[in-house]
């Protein structure tokens, strides 16, 4: 009998689920899946390590199923597909800790207390985040959760990198920069010396392109620097968040357009990025295969925008050793590796172009001054190794 180690990423309209076997000191990837479509159509989907369809389960549209619904037919699957195996614990993507949290936490009702302050500052995740947490505490108690935070893996950066130029009760008090995506970078950062050596101890950005997007420079395998600030709103455009902006563009809006709080959060959080300006899509694949100038328009900001995020991370860094291409976009859409490549041209990036069709892993040529490379990142599998570190007490992620 083998414990099993489950992981849920629970958003507003999905719950993701993967289930993971402790052979030896090894985790292995045994079920994934998704229950999709909540308060629409629900769709329930399991699939083997390999991609393979395992089960599908779809009920009529207007089927009132919520994240309770989607918990209460998933756990009882993964029970069954365990058989003998024990379900040991369950890890959760957590996207902010704030200041309070630095490192993966077991779950208590208090934690979940404190987590909930966090809300304002990630509203489109935190509160399914939560919710998903509240359910399995409600259904099952004794079964041990352990809170895997987005913020944590940035919480080490240089003070002044983690400062607004506001005044400094707020700093103080939390306003300040936290960056995200820290579970894709911590995973990254533990599987690069098996990848480069030199890109695993030097000075390297990691972007991490999908349909949220930011960059993040490590030195040493450490974050020193993010784009993403007090909220996951800031830095890239992504895929309907518009990055950084001008605060006077959102006193403008409010005094002279007389938009509220919440009309500026639906604009800046799901009416903006790729989708706003292209006025198309959302999706970079949509963008890439359309003729419409808009979608060019968009793609070129995007690419703009990462040129001059890189610049600006080069320079927290003091020098570039190598980039790594990362998450959807960044694994699998070589037309903007290519470009972004060719923006850092002047920090000593040389592509391979035959390489880049092939996606990797090593994308520039041998001679480069600075690498550039393509690593699928694993947030499931960081999450999973923390989870059965803090239950097993051995203060230690397993590989």
């Amino acid at each position: 009998m083998a414990d099993a180690i489950a992981v849920l990423n629970a958003g507003s309209s999905s719950i993701k689920y993967s289930l993971f076997l402790l052979r030896g000191d090894a985790l292995e990837l045994t079920l994934r899946g998704q229950v999709e479509g909540l308060y629409t159509r629900p769709r329930f989907i399991a699939k083997d390590k390999d991609g393979e369809l395992l089960e599908e389960t779809t009920w009529a549209e207007g089927v009132e199923m919520g994240h309770a619904g989607a918990l209460d037919h998933l756990v009882p699957y993964v029970r069954r597909h365990l058989g003998r195996d024990n379900l040991a614990a369950i890890g959760h993507r957590v996207v902010h800790g704030g200041m309070d949290f630095d490192a993966p936490v077991r779950v208590t009702p208090a934690v979940v207390q404190q987590l909930r302050r966090f809300v304002p500052l990630a509203p489109l995740h935190q509160p399914h985040n939560l919710a998903a947490i509240d359910i399995v505490l409600q259904r099952l108690p004794d079964l041990p959760q352990v809170a895997c935070f987005d913020t944590s893996f940035h919480r080490g950066n240089p003070e002044v990198a983690q400062m607004f130029a506001l005044p400094a009760q707020f700093h103080a008090e939390g306003v300040r920069r936290y960056g995200f995506h820290g579970l894709s970078y911590e995973y990254l950062a533990s599987v690069l010396p098996d990848v480069d050596e030199r890109a695993a101890q030097g000075r390297t950005v990691v972007l991490h392109l999908g349909n949220g997007a930011s960059m993040c420079a490590l030195q040493g395998g450490r974050s020193v620097a993010s784009t993403m600030g007090f909220t996951a709103v800031d830095g890239l455009p992504m895929g309907t968040r518009c990055g950084a902006v001008d605060p006077g563009v959102i006193l403008y809006l409010m005094d002279q357009r007389g938009m509220d709080v919440r009309a500026i959060e639906k604009l800046v959080y799901q009416q903006s990025g790729l989708l706003g300006v292209s006025g198309i899509s959302s999706d970079m694949r949509a963008l890439l295969a359309s003729d419409d100038a808009r979608a060019r328009t968009a793609i070129d900001l995007y690419v703009y925008r990462i040129r001059r995020e890189l610049g600006s991370l080069a320079a927290a860094l003091g020098g570039l050793d190598a980039i790594v291409f990362t998450a959807g976009i960044g694994e699998h859409a070589a037309f903007i590796r290519e470009r972004v490549c060719a923006d850092a041209a002047w920090l000593g990036v040389e592509l391979d172009p035959a390489a880049n069709a092939k996606g990797g892993p090593r994308i520039s040529v041998a001679g480069s001054r600075a690498s550039a490379w393509v690593v699928p990142t694993n947030e499931e599998l960081m999450i999973a190794r923390h989870a059965r570190a803090l239950v097993a007490g051995s203060g230690r992620s397993v590989r």
